[in-house]
């Protein structure tokens, strides 16, 4: 079993300050080998019937593993897993539990209780830069074809197949389970073409017709598939200036794998690897922000920049993202720092061993790989 160091860390320092993690992630994302690795755990996997047996009395339960630290895995397969949880975090103080999911804890009314103040939520994205080394993995093209779902990069063939597999387990295990959705074909053609058209702009008017749906049904279907982390919304940033860009969302595939699947692609072709890595860089972000708060910008002149990067009351950090550093042009930059000039500018590129930075005129811009940039945001 991997241990994926970085994760372990986290995870032992949510435990120290709440008694509670919530661990959300897409289905195979490694929710389950993460909870196992853990040293001194008590695993429960909540998919089997006679563990959820057990669970029906919580007091029985959780007297039973007192001073114990316990991993709930699947535990959206309860009928009341939010009473579970609040029970262990108001009466058992001394218990820490590691509780996953595919979704956000509020996504479903299973989860009658958001459980605030008692829990840390965790999002487990597909492998980071990081992963890849505690994989012993170095190859980065084979992750962008592949995607970020350990078993999928780690097969030995490409495995076709076992995509579509998983969209059929994400449909009867996590949709049919927490939103009782009716239309499968509509929902499925839906998830299709937004990971065909990842990265794009999106408007539901363009998609209602092509799935037969309403405009509506395709803002919840959009919606939900957000809650299930398996499309990203970005907004575009902006200072409320008439020639920027304010309402028209993008949005992301999760897993470059799905996009490669998505579109027919068993190999990578040069024009093909950017746009990858720009979904790539989108990854990392997530994982170590632990949040979902990305913009892009774009102005009416079609001027645009990747990614920003603006916690509330820090200066926007722009993000440009080129396979080649040497691809960067500073155009674009420089009109969005024209009316946004606080805030540091990013180019993350693959092939860039040590950072450095560049000025271009008055603009300064700092070159980074993946894991400077992580350091950045931190």
């Amino acid at each position: 079993m991997v241990n994926r160091i970085h994760w372990q860390v986290v995870i032992e320092k949510a435990w120290k300050s709440r008694p509670i993690i919530w661990l959300a992630g897409v289905r195979r994302a490694g929710k389950t080998c993460l909870a196992q690795s853990l040293s001194d755990v008590e695993y429960f996997d909540c998919e089997l019937p006679r563990v959820r047996q057990a669970m029906q009395d919580p007091q029985d339960f959780w007297d039973s593993l007192r001073g114990r630290r316990v991993a709930l895995d699947e535990v959206h397969r309860l009928d009341n897993p939010s009473e579970l949880l609040k029970i262990a975090a108001d009466h058992y103080r001394d218990i820490r539990v590691l509780a996953t999911g595919s979704s956000t804890l509020g996504a479903s009314s299973k989860f009658r209780d958001t459980l605030a103040g008692r829990k840390t939520d965790l999002w487990l994205p597909p492998m980071t830069a990081g992963d890849m080394r505690d994989f012993a993995q170095t190859d980065l093209k084979r992750r962008l074809l592949r995607g970020g779902l350990p078993p999928f990069f780690l097969a030995e063939d490409l495995p076709e197949r076992e995509y579509q597999e998983w969209m059929d387990a994400f449909w009867a295990k996590d949709i049919q389970e927490l939103f009782r959705l009716e239309k499968r074909s509509a929902f499925a053609k839906l998830a299709e073409l937004l990971m065909v058209q990842s990265g794009g702009m999106f408007e539901a008017k363009n998609f209602a017709q092509p799935c037969g749906i309403s405009q509506p049904t395709v803002a919840n279907y959009v919606k939900i598939l957000e809650e299930t982390f398996v499309v990203h919304v970005l907004r575009p940033f902006h200072g409320r200036k008439s020639k920027e860009i304010v309402s028209a969302p993008k949005v992301y595939a999760f897993d470059t794998g799905f996009v490669c699947h998505a579109r027919g692609w068993n190999s990578l072709r040069a024009r093909d690897i950017g746009e990858l890595w720009e979904h790539f860089v989108l990854n990392e972000i997530h994982a170590a922000t632990q949040s979902r708060s990305v913009y892009y910008w774009r102005d009416k002149q079609k001027h645009e920049l990747d990614f920003i990067w603006a916690p509330r009351r820090h200066a926007p950090l722009a993000v440009e993202c080129k396979w080649a550093a040497e691809e960067f042009d500073p155009r674009n930059l420089r009109i969005f720092r024209h009316d946004h000039p606080k805030g540091e500018n990013v180019v993350v590129a693959h092939d860039v061993d040590r950072p450095f930075k560049r000025t271009f005129d008055e603009l300064t811009v700092h070159f980074e790989n993946t894991d400077g940039l992580v350091k950045r945001l931190l």
